[in-house]
């Protein structure tokens, strides 16, 4: 049986990463995490992580390659990061369902409240931003 998979974006611009902090449920509130969501029956994952950050962000992305592992989650689920940039340079992510959004540079991203997810994929996050030119 397939697992059910959880997309995630890790969106770069300008040299920092997008984290958006939960407003809830309680247990996670205030927490950080990427944007992303459930993969729908029959949906290519790349096809996910584009749903997920017009519904959560509002914004267009364009979907480049896997960024670490995959990370497992309860009930057999699965946690797959992709990296993203927003399809529009100019445009401006709003937080539709979270508390707030926040852009992190390299330095920054460890020191975040992560979900535990989120927080296995520090040391990758951290080379994805070193990669692509953050100080």
């Amino acid at each position: 049986m397939k697992p059910v998979v959880i997309v995630g974006a890790a969106i770069v611009r300008d040299g920092a990463l997008l984290a958006q902090q939960r407003a809830y449920p309680e247990e996670a509130a205030g927490l950080w995490e990427l944007p992303g969501g459930r993969v729908e029956e029959g949906e290519p994952e790349e096809a996910a992580v584009r749903r997920e950050c017009a519904e959560e962000l509002g914004v267009a992305v364009e979907v480049g390659d896997r960024v670490g592992a995959d990370v497992p989650l309860p009930g057999g689920k699965v946690l797959r990061i992709f990296a993203a940039t927003l399809a529009e340079p100019s445009a401006r992510p709003h937080a539709v369902e979270h508390r707030a959004l926040r852009w992190v540079g390299t330095s920054d991203v460890a020191g975040l409240d992560w979900l535990p997810a989120d927080r296995v994929l520090v040391p990758e996050l951290e080379k994805l931003l070193r990669d692509t030119g953050s100080a």
